[in-house]
């Protein structure tokens, strides 16, 4: 075997240049494609779940001010009126609730003398508007528990102070603003 060719010649095809870096997978791949995959399964099982919920309720609609369902309830009450306890207890529960929705009283679930004892601990209501619900309470107490059994005009008094103390106690009303 006898080669034509000079020795560095030879030397010099068989040397390769140097080759780059060979990328060894670090076997974590899987995680990081598991996990963005399932991310985008979870987004857009919210997504469809928020327009499914807003399709199904529609528009918001504000409640009613708690001086407005008063009032109402109080207008209904009237209907009761030739039965004097359930006309009463409606009337009464009425402003129990309006005050505990508008000046965060608990007066639903108080006796009266409890309510009126931490009313008088309170500036929310005038002098004059704590011994008027003292005594619409008081006279509603005796419709309902002592049996007492008052005529129509009496009935229609406790109903005009109720609606009287909704009206005293509402938030006045925003004022129009105008351009000049």
């Amino acid at each position: 075997m006898a080669t034509n060719q000079p020795a560095s010649v030879a030397q010099a095809a068989d040397i390769r240049d140097i080759v780059g870096p060979v990328a060894i997978p670090s076997g974590w791949e899987w995680l990081w494609w598991t996990l963005a995959v399932l991310a985008l399964v979870i987004a857009g099982i919210v997504l469809w779940r928020l327009l499914r919920q807003r399709a199904t309720f529609g528009p918001v609609i504000p409640p009613l001010p708690a001086h407005v369902r008063a009032k109402q309830k109080l207008q209904d009450a009237l209907a009761l009126i030739a039965e004097p306890k359930p006309f009463v207890t409606a009337v009464s529960d009425t402003l129990r609730l309006y005050l505990e929705e508008r000046f965060e009283f608990r007066a639903p679930e108080r006796t009266t003398e409890e309510f009126l004892n931490d009313l008088q601990r309170t500036d929310r209501l005038t002098h004059d508007q704590k011994e008027s619900l003292g005594q619409f309470l008081q006279n509603c107490d005796l419709v309902k528990f002592a049996k007492y059994e008052p005529g129509e005009p009496e009935l229609r008094t406790l109903h005009t102070s109720a609606v009287q103390l909704v009206e005293e106690t509402q938030p006045a009303a925003p004022e129009s603003v105008t351009s000049s």
